[in-house]
């Protein structure tokens, strides 16, 4: 059963949620459609979204999105030193087996979960040394 209390704080989770990752998605050079495909929100929502965050009412497969997101911004802030080099990363060509001279972001552009999943986790792993 849903509270009014609940209710609340997923319209903050979501609009909190939302404005962030599509501050980051648009640092990491994300078109619309591309921030659209990786969140999985549909085109007329999305601009409505960006017109006015207190609107967004995301679903928690939305929500996971935004939060991996969230967690490779944070992995790559503690990676580098340099904010060039936490914008730029997800968009330079890597050349590790799993991205085979892709971009990170051309991956998470696919919109499927399971592609943003696999980047996350090898920029996860970048914090530890342990890229594969």
């Amino acid at each position: 059963m849903k509270t009014e209390k609940t209710t609340i704080n997923r319209v903050a989770t979501s609009s909190t949620g939302f404005k962030a990752a599509d501050n980051i998605l648009h640092n990491w050079g994300c078109t619309a459609s591309q921030t659209q495909d990786i969140l999985k929100i549909p085109n007329s929502t999305y601009f409505k979204y960006r017109a006015d965050p207190q609107s967004a009412s995301l679903t928690d497969d939305q929500l996971e999105r935004i939060s991996y997101i969230l967690s490779m911004h944070s992995a790559l802030r503690v990676v580098f030193d340099n904010q060039d080099n936490v914008r730029d990363f997800m968009s330079m060509k890597n050349h590790n087996p799993y991205f085979e001279g892709r971009t990170p972001l051309e991956v998470i552009s696919s919109g499927r979960f399971g592609d943003l999943y696999e980047v996350f986790t090898r920029i996860d792993a970048l914090r530890s040394g342990q890229w594969e």
